[in-house]
């Protein structure tokens, strides 16, 4: 039994990833709206090397869970026909071409043509690697894991750490932005996410093998789950409270805020992977 961060890699991966994908689009929808201001623009994409530095952590992790990072390319073998190969294939492609399109604007070398264009797709892509990463862990033998609080949990990952983080970078950045209405999507996530652990927690009680209840895999999850509400909530308070008081955050108070909602949203990833159970079999850390 534990908490499930002997997959410490996969957590980071996961994590990072849906965060950078959230941050991603904020990001680039500012930077869309800020077509009149090149300088605004250059600003932003400067404060973007965050995104990809981030990104690129999470791939690292990602790669200390196959076993030899030397035979990462091997996960590529059955794209199509493996959930794993599919999301190996979404991630690195998201990177690649969110990356490309980062390092040409960097360089004032992005044809103007296509610079929205090609900022609309990486968006896209960045969803679709959330989405490949929730169709891993449909597994019709792991029934705390088969269900549809697994794709919710991914994707409020995402609306939750994605606008914070996105914020911490347009503030870098000097730019402004409508912080309320990103600030409101983040809140609905974390209200969505309250009554997605509630729901999944009765499912957890009815849920069991032949050998033992799903709930036991982790004994403490109901006190685990509340350190992480908790640390959400105050991540997000770093961000929205001096909104509420009409007054700009500082960046240190979002850098704050973003490191409470990864460590809440880290917290909640193991207990996920903790939940671990095979039919017939309970299999835990």
């Amino acid at each position: 039994m534990g908490n499930g961060w002997h997959e410490w890699p996969l957590v980071l991966f996961t994590v990072l990833g849906q965060c950078v994908a959230g941050g991603l689009i904020v990001t680039g929808f500012v930077w869309m709206n800020a077509k009149d201001d090149n300088i605004g623009q250059m600003r932003i994409v400067r404060s973007q090397f965050l995104l990809w530095v981030l990104m690129g952590i999470g791939f690292i992790a990602s790669m200390m869970h196959l076993g030899s990072p030397l035979r990462a390319f091997n996960s590529l073998n059955r794209i199509g026909a493996s959930s794993l190969s599919n999301e190996i294939a979404a991630g690195s492609l998201f990177f690649a071409v969110g990356g490309f399109w980062w390092l040409l604007a960097w360089l004032g070398k992005l044809p103007a043509a296509l610079g929205r264009t090609w900022l609309i797709v990486s968006m896209v892509l960045g969803v679709l690697f959330v989405w490949a990463m929730t169709r891993v862990y449909q597994i019709d033998t792991v029934p705390t894991w088969h269900n549809g609080y697994t794709t919710a949990a991914f994707f409020l990952t995402m609306l939750t750490g994605g606008p914070l983080l996105a914020a911490l970078l347009l503030r870098l950045a000097g730019m402004r932005f409508p912080a309320s209405r990103f600030a409101t999507i983040s809140v609905a996530a974390l209200i969505t996410s309250v009554a997605v652990v509630m729901l999944q927690s009765m499912q957890l009680g009815e849920t069991h093998s032949s050998v033992q209840q799903a709930i036991a895999l982790v004994p403490d999850y109901g006190l685990l789950q509340v350190v992480r509400l908790l640390l959400v909530v105050l991540g997000l308070g770093c961000w929205i409270c001096p909104l509420v008081m009409r007054r700009q955050p500082k960046a240190s108070s979002l850098l704050a805020g973003v490191v409470l909602v990864v460590a809440g949203e880290i917290i909640g990833r193991g207990l996920f992977y903790g939940l671990h159970m095979t039919v017939g079999v309970a299999v835990a850390g």
